[in-house]
């Protein structure tokens, strides 16, 4: 199924720092329809890595659709400017997910990175809770 664009909102979130942690993913179309959500459950990790970890499952969801251009649009401040180039990954439990993040979006054309904030990224925080409380 190709589809020329996709936006990607996505979220992580930990319960404590570290802490229980979630990801969740919301994938609409050129026109803002959404065409398919996911979460996934992560275990003990930090808020930053389920934030990355947001980013890698959709990138994993979306191979299916072959986008040209893809829209990110994330709540974190820190991920958006490290995988925009702006900030360096210093920390060391970042940077392979960064690495992984790199190299999953080699097979797309365009990917652009935008900061959101935590209101207009509703439905991806929701997804990151249902989870977290499926495992309660």
């Amino acid at each position: 199924m190709k589809n020329k664009s996709l936006q990607i909102y996505t979220d992580g979130g930990a319960r404590g720092n570290p802490g229980p942690a979630a990801c969740g993913v919301v994938i609409k179309d050129g026109s803002g329809q959404p065409i398919a959500k996911a979460s996934r459950y992560l275990g003990e990790t930090t808020n930053n890595q389920a934030e990355y970890q947001g980013v890698i499952l959709a990138l994993e969801k979306i191979a299916a659709y072959v986008p040209e251009e893809i829209d990110f649009y994330l709540d974190s401040q820190l991920v958006v400017s490290q995988l925009s180039g702006s900030f360096k990954v210093k920390d060391l439990g970042l940077q392979s997910l960064f690495v992984r993040v790199w190299n999953l979006s080699h097979k797309f054309k365009k990917i652009r990175y935008h900061h959101i904030p935590r209101e207009m990224n509703k439905e991806a925080d929701r997804l990151v809770n249902l989870e977290l409380d499926k495992k309660r």
